[in-house]
């Protein structure tokens, strides 16, 4: 709900605040009073574009502010959420300045915004009929909403919506797996060669360490043949010594065990201490005598090692990769060849189920499609009993529902929904925008929105020139609908109709006053007395009578409230 409108240096307007009630509000005053600049005003917060003719001669820039109240839960906290904008306690603040350069700002709840946002925000908030572009239900893409909500198809629509996410998503799966499936075979002799290649070198994880230690073992035979045939000799007493270690532990030990016996057991210790010697002695020359062997059998596959070793390098390196990872890069090309030989498979299986998706969705969008043009039926009927009273009685109007082509299928469905009229019998309907005049079209838009009340969101409604081109009866019975929206939200309506007038449940006056060599625009809340006096100036002009006062107190007497 409008809850105030503080408006800055718009127009004739230089300073103004309004507060707002619920229910129906009437904005009146004589023609060119400046009504319409509360309009433009009001459009300014909602985001419509703005015009810099609108700043007052000689200020710097405009400003206007609207102040919402909106009942939790909304649609409009994910808006907010969104965009990381505190809700308060359920007040929104839209603002806009605009400058006499042209330039402008926008805020939400005093966080800067884009006009794009502000806009987005404002459409949720309210709906202007008659006034601004094509807003609200002049908007054909607000028609299948209305229709799904008067039909109460929400949930059916929802089904549909989910539908089209998995058909999409199924469809994306298979573009993908084709995509990746072409791509594979575009490479495929290159995979199997590079898989040929690994799988005849067949690397192993550490080989290349062990390749180098050899590399450098098998470099260095020689100089390590001759250090261990002389480490040897040492031990053995071959050509280099005389005796050697393991004869010379042989004898002290022999020489200790002849007399051991006579130094009353302490020479065990040094006998034990020799027998340790000559095992680790033993097994050193083993040892030794291993390495020379290895050296001389490996001496043969120096070259076969270097060759190994270069080749692993150069594999590795074509692969962009260490030689460690080419046991990784044989799995991977090997898979990416399995993929292209079972890839017609699940590319058919991917087939099946963007098919199998498709007709969950076509029938769920069909029966929808049916779903609506009951509904479209009904709300005809509807709509075709309000148009009498409201000097509409030659008119109709019809909802369209058309299927559309497969290309433009989506996830509100396989229809096409709009509201056409026609204001002449035997004239072909067409767009409401384009049909109806002024007059007709705020009492088309009227006629609808009485029809939708307590199934379309409950925006604060503003009708503009709703009365245009009528009066007496059919006067009485827009006011009658007007106050009749009321139930459920908000309306606020601009007329020069005394039978509109005087159903509001508030009056605000327009009015423009002089005020030294300029004139200033002025809006008052009307009382009870003032309220009666402006609804007699309405039925008779300037020149009030009492039999105009008298048709005045009749009017606003007569009202059910």
């Amino acid at each position: 709900m409008l809850v105030s409108l503080t408006i800055r240096d718009i127009v004739l307007i230089d300073r103004l605040e309004l507060a707002f009630q619920s229910g129906l509000c009437v904005l009146t005053g004589e023609t060119g009073a400046g009504k319409s600049i509360l309009l433009d005003a009001l459009g300014l917060a909602l985001g419509i574009r703005a015009d810099t003719g609108l700043v007052r001669p000689g200020a710097q820039h405009a400003s206007v502010t609207a102040v919402f109240q909106v009942e939790a839960p909304d649609p409009l906290w994910a808006v907010l959420a969104e965009h990381d904008i505190d809700p308060g306690e359920g007040e929104v603040v839209l603002r806009r300045v605009v400058g006499a350069d042209g330039r402008g700002r926008a805020f939400v709840n005093d966080q800067p915004v884009s006009v794009g946002l502000l806009r987005r925000l404002g459409d949720g908030l309210v709906e202007v009929q008659g006034q601004f572009e094509q807003r609200g239900l002049l908007d054909t893409a607000t028609h299948r909403g209305s229709l799904d909500a008067y039909g109460g198809l929400g949930d059916q629509a929802q089904e549909v919506a989910t539908l089209w996410r998995h058909w999409r998503a199924a469809v994306e799966a298979h573009a993908t797996m084709q995509q990746d499936l072409d791509h594979a075979r575009r490479e495929e002799a290159y995979l199997r060669a590079a898989v040929a290649e690994l799988e005849a070198l067949a690397p192993r994880a550490g080989e290349e360490r062990d390749l180098s230690d050899q590399r450098e073992m098998l470099m260095n035979a020689e100089r390590l043949t001759e250090a261990l045939s002389a480490a040897a000799a040492h031990l053995t007493g071959g050509e280099a010594s005389s005796g050697g270690a393991e004869a010379a532990l042989a004898g002290a030990q022999r020489t200790l065990e002849r007399i051991a016996a006579k130094a009353g057991g302490r020479l065990s210790g040094a006998l034990e201490a020799l027998d340790r010697a000559a095992v680790e002695t033993g097994e050193a020359l083993a040892q030794i005598q291993s390495v020379s062997a290895d050296i001389e059998l490996d001496s043969a596959r120096q070259e076969e090692v270097e060759a190994r070793y270069f080749a692993l390098r150069e594999l590795a390196r074509k692969h962009g990769t260490e030689v460690d990872g080419l046991a990784e890069v044989q799995r991977t090309l090997s898979e990416r060849l399995m993929g292209i030989d079972s890839g017609g498979a699940r590319l058919d299986d991917l087939a099946r189920a963007a098919q199998t998706v498709r007709a969950d969705y076509q029938a769920a969008a069909g029966t929808l499609g049916a779903a609506r043009r009951a509904s479209a039926k009904a709300m005809d009927a509807a709509v075709a009993k309000e148009l009498p009273p409201l000097k509409l009685d030659r008119a109709t109007f019809v909802t369209q529902v058309e299927a559309r082509d497969e290309a433009d299928w989506g996830p509100a469905g396989m229809d096409r929904i709009a509201f056409q009229v026609a204001t002449n019998p035997g004239a072909a309907p067409g767009p409401l925008g384009k049909i109806a005049s002024g007059g007709e079209l705020a009492r088309f838009l009227l006629a609808l929105k009485v029809v939708l009340a307590g199934v379309a969101p409950g925006r604060t409604l503003v009708f503009d020139e709703v009365d245009s081109g009528i009066g007496g009866a059919t006067a009485h019975a827009v006011g009658e609908r007007l106050a009749r929206l009321t139930r459920d939200r908000q309306v606020l309506v601009v007329t020069h109709s005394p039978q509109v007038g005087a159903r509001g449940a508030y009056h605000l006056r327009v009015r423009k006053e002089a005020d030294g060599e300029r004139l200033t625009t002025r809006v008052s809340t009307l009382d009870p007395g003032e309220r009666c006096e402006e609804i007699a100036r309405m039925l008779s002009g300037a020149q009030i009578t009492e039999e105009a006062r008298a048709a005045a107190r009749r009017l606003i007497e007569a009202d059910p409230r």
